[in-house]
C-alpha cells in the first residue's frame, strides 16, 4: 500500500514538473489563461492564445532581414518595439549594395529584405534566375539631383557630366528625371524601361556617367551633378532639401518605386513576414520616417 502511494506521489509530482517546462518553453500562457481555457474547451483555448500578451524579450521569435544602412535598417529599428509586441524580434545584417542581400536572401540566409523597389527586384530575378517576391510595398524615396561642380542645373554648360545609376530600373528613373527637368528628351514610349540609347535630343550634350548606384555619392565631386537614390542620398548625409530638383509625387516613379518586403517566392504570407509588414504600416513607424526623414522617404499605405 505504502509503495502504492509513493509511486502515485512521483507520478503527480513529474506530471506536474512538465505542466511547467511547456508554459515556460512557449512563453504564452499564463496560470489565469490555463484555467480559463480548462473550462471554456479547445474554442476558447485558441482565442487566449490570440490576446496573450507579448513574450518576454528571451523568448521572441527572430526575423533576419537584409537592409540599407539608411533609411532601410534605421526603419527596421524603430520598428523593433512594435514587432516585440507582436512577439518578434529583428536580427538586421546590413548591406551597401543591391547585389548581396537578395543572393543572400536566395540562399535561405536572410528571411526578408528590406532595399529595393519593385522593378529592381524583378529586373534582378530576369538576370539572375532568382525567385524572389514583393511581401508588401512600405516607402517610396523620391529620386534627386544633386549639385557636383556645378551648383545648378541653369549653369550646366555643354558637354557637362551627369552621374546615373549603372543599373537598369534606376538608370531608367534617372533619366526620366532629367528628362523632366528639360536637359534631354526620350523616345516616346520609352519609359521605365528607357536607357540612354533612347535619349533623342541632348541640347547641352550631357555626357552620362553611369556608376553603381551606391558609389554615386561618393563620385559627386568628380561630376557636374549626380542623380541619386533616395536612400544613397541619406547615407551620405544629403537632404532633400539640397537637391536641385526632385521626383514629382505624381510621377510614373512615384508611383511605381515604392521599397518592398522581398522574401522567397511562397513565403509571402508567412505569419512572422506579416506581422513584420504589420509593424512596418503602423502609426508609430509611419510617424519615424515622416518626422525623421522631412520628405525624403514617404510611407505608403
Amino acid at each position: 500500500m505504502r509503495k502504492t502511494i509513493c509511486l502515485l506521489a512521483v507520478t503527480a509530482l513529474f506530471a506536474g514538473t512538465l505542466a511547467g517546462c511547456s508554459s515556460n518553453s512557449k512563453g504564452e500562457t499564463t496560470a489565469a489563461q490555463t484555467k480559463t481555457e480548462a473550462a471554456s474547451g479547445a474554442e476558447q483555448s485558441e482565442e487566449n492564445k490570440e490576446e496573450s500578451p507579448a513574450a518576454p524579450s528571451g523568448d521572441l521569435k527572430k526575423i533576419v532581414i537584409g537592409a540599407s544602412p539608411a533609411p532601410h535598417a534605421e526603419i527596421l529599428r524603430a520598428a523593433g518595439e512594435v514587432l516585440a509586441q507582436k512577439g518578434y524580434e529583428l536580427d538586421i545584417k546590413e548591406y551597401v549594395d543591391y547585389i548581396q542581400p537578395n543572393l543572400a536572401l536566395e540562399s535561405g540566409d536572410l528571411d526578408a529584405n528590406y532595399f529595393q523597389h519593385l522593378p529592381y527586384l524583378e529586373s534582378f530575378n530576369e538576370e539572375n534566375g532568382t525567385k524572389l517576391v514583393s511581401a508588401a510595398s512600405i516607402h517610396y524615396e523620391p529620386f534627386g539631383i544633386y549639385a557636383g561642380k556645378t551648383k545648378s542645373l541653369e549653369d550646366l554648360a555643354d558637354g557637362a557630366t551627369v552621374a546615373v545609376p549603372n543599373d537598369t530600373s534606376n538608370e531608367a528613373r534617372a533619366l526620366l528625371l532629367l528628362e523632366a527637368q528639360g536637359l534631354i528628351k526620350l523616345k516616346e514610349g520609352a519609359g521605365l524601361t528607357a536607357t540612354k540609347n533612347d535619349i533623342v535630343e541632348n541640347p547641352k550634350n550631357i555626357k552620362l556617367y553611369e556608376v553603381e548606384a551606391a558609389q554615386i555619392p561618393r563620385s559627386i565631386d568628380d561630376v557636374d551633378v549626380a542623380v541619386i537614390n533616395g536612400n544613397y542620398a541619406i547615407d551620405a548625409g544629403f537632404k532633400m532639401s539640397d537637391a536641385l530638383a526632385v521626383e514629382d509625387s505624381q510621377s510614373i516613379a512615384a508611383t511605381t518605386y515604392g521599397n518592398v518586403i522581398a522574401v522567397q517566392e511562397g513565403k509571402e504570407n508567412d505569419e512572422a513576414i506579416k506581422a513584420l509588414v504589420e509593424a512596418l504600416k503602423s502609426d508609430e513607424v509611419k510617424q519615424f520616417m515622416e518626422t525623421t526623414y522631412e520628405g525624403a522617404v514617404v510611407p505608403l499605405d
